[in-house]
């Protein structure tokens, strides 16, 4: 575990799982040996207030890195991905739930089927029915709006190549929508069935908070999914509907007025044609300003709106 170069990054957060931390380590460490693979364990101390750290401070040849505060299990991936060395990059929870044997049938799913990332399936999920329910809410959402093409994306239990997250970063309750980001940039996203566990030590970290956070979360990846690179597209169109529906009011008040000879004063019909008109207008300079502001990101930043796998040149 000495040398830069690793196979295999083992990359843990963990927050107040200190009943957890030794067993898992040792199975985490049995379940790397037994693949006969150069590994490293990077484990993320996300503010735990037990002795979580101290537990950690004891166990020799891993990577520790320690949060000043509790920042959530995001930004604890997040770091982990950016110190891991390794060629793929394996995450799972500190709770003991995940089964660090399934890292075998995560690398051989991703060797077999040449997959950049591989996502554990947990089929039989050894939870609560009240989080069972609000998790299958969660996943109906997620495939229609994030479209990942996948079971359980909420599943840590993950296999990446480290290309995958290169120029990646994550924030707010986003980990979870990982595969979904990395299918939209063309990376090949496969599943296989993991073993969840109950768990014996600590308590679960997810509350209605996580969840409506979550919801929108899905909700700023749809938008970035559909409109990154063209936001006049939803703005404009938007607009330009509400122009249409002012147009069609409008008309229709002037054939009132002029045609039926109506007084229009006591209705709301002027007024609400006007504020149609007035907002599609506002919506469709604010699709412009944000196509600006798109462009002027791109351009000045590293990230673009397409990723090349490979070049071929055929020339003799």
């Amino acid at each position: 575990m000495e040398n830069k170069n690793k196979q295999l990054s083992i990359v843990v957060p963990c927050f107040n799982e200190e009943g957890n931390i030794e067993i898992l380590y040792a199975e985490i460490l049995n379940a790397c040996k037994s693949l006969n693979k150069t590994f490293e364990i990077i484990f993320i101390d996300d503010g735990s207030t037990d002795k979580t750290f101290e537990k950690l401070k004891n166990i020799k040849q891993i990577k520790i890195i320690k949060f000043r505060k509790n920042f959530g299990q995001t930004a604890a991936l997040d770091a982990g991905f950016k110190k891991a060395v390794g060629e793929i990059i394996i995450t799972m929870d500190g709770d003991l739930q995940n089964d660090p044997k399934d890292i075998k049938s995560l690398l051989n799913k991703m060797e077999k089927g040449e997959y950049d990332l591989v996502s554990g399936w947990r089929k039989n999920r050894q939870d609560s029915f009240s989080k069972k329910v609000v998790s299958r809410g969660a996943n109906f959402l997620r495939k229609f709006l994030a479209k990942d093409g996948i079971q359980d994306s909420g599943c840590t239990l993950k296999a990446y190549k480290k290309e995958c997250l290169k120029n990646l970063d994550l924030y707010g309750e986003t980990h979870r929508f990982i595969p979904a980001i990395l299918k939209w940039k063309g990376f090949k996203i496969g599943e296989v069935e993991v073993n969840h566990r109950l768990r014996t030590h600590g308590e679960t970290k997810y509350n209605w908070k996580r969840t409506i956070k979550g919801f929108l979360d899905m909700l700023n990846l749809w938008f970035w999914r559909k409109y990154s690179s063209r936001p006049l597209h939803f703005f404009g169109g938007f607009g330009i509907f509400l122009i249409l529906i002012s147009f069609i009011l409008g008309s229709y008040a002037i054939y009132l007025k002029i045609f039926q000879n109506i007084d229009l004063s006591d209705t709301a019909l002027t007024l609400l044609s006007a504020f149609t008109l007035l907002s599609g207008i506002q919506f469709l300079i604010f699709g412009i300003l944000s196509d600006i502001l798109i462009k002027n990101y791109y351009q000045g930043s590293k990230e673009k709106p397409y990723l090349i796998k490979e070049i071929v040149n055929n020339d003799l």
